[in-house]
């Protein structure tokens, strides 16, 4: 009758032990989304082909992400446009660099030097009401996404250059993909780092 009893309190305790080291698990996992990652999931054809509709993207945070640098994937919530709504967009430009874009021969310059563009989508084209060469000012940079078609990016003047206090974070690696037209099977071949 004792070791019935001394059985199941062991059971009891076991489940207990389990039940407290779940919760530590769970905290752990919590504070690491609260403080270093976050996942958004992209909005829109802004960024095809390297992001497309749906794709889930795992951020590293502004709080470990302080220096943007061109080329960037990053993730901006920008209260003047869409009303903060987070948009993925890459960094073109940052801080003190000058930007200019021959929009007849979809060429975009920072700094004098052509830009390499093998990521986007289409041509850079349309101009959106900038005006150009534009010098980016201290603590912004100049963001565009690569379907260059449709992007609504820092050439518009409603999103213009972005102060680095309303970057998110920076996208590291896609966890699970989207489609644009929301058809099955996904293209589980893309989840990875993200470039």
């Amino acid at each position: 009758m004792a070791k019935k009893k001394e059985e199941k309190l062991d059971w009891q305790k076991n489940t207990l032990l389990y039940v407290h080291d779940l919760m530590y698990l769970l905290l752990i996992v919590m504070l690491l989304f609260v403080l270093v990652f976050r996942i958004i999931v992209v909005s829109g054809a802004s960024m095809k082909m390297t992001l497309l509709d749906g794709d889930y993207l795992l951020l590293l945070s502004n709080t470990f992400y302080h220096q943007p640098k061109q080329g960037d994937i990053v993730v901006i919530s920008k209260e003047t446009f869409d009303n903060g709504k987070p948009i993925v967009k890459r960094v073109i430009a940052t801080e003190g660099q000058t930007v200019d874009i021959d929009f007849e021969n979809s060429i975009v310059y920072v700094d004098g030097v052509a830009l390499q563009e093998d990521y986007t989508n289409a041509p850079t084209n349309v101009d959106g009401g900038t005006r150009f060469p534009l010098t980016v000012a201290e603590g912004c940079l100049f963001v565009m996404g690569d379907n260059r078609g449709v992007s609504k990016d820092s050439r518009y003047p409603d999103v213009g250059q972005i102060d680095k206090r309303e970057v998110l974070g920076k996208a590291i690696f896609l966890m699970y993909p989207g489609t644009d037209d929301g058809s099955y099977p996904r293209e589980m071949s893309r989840v990875g780092a993200i470039k």
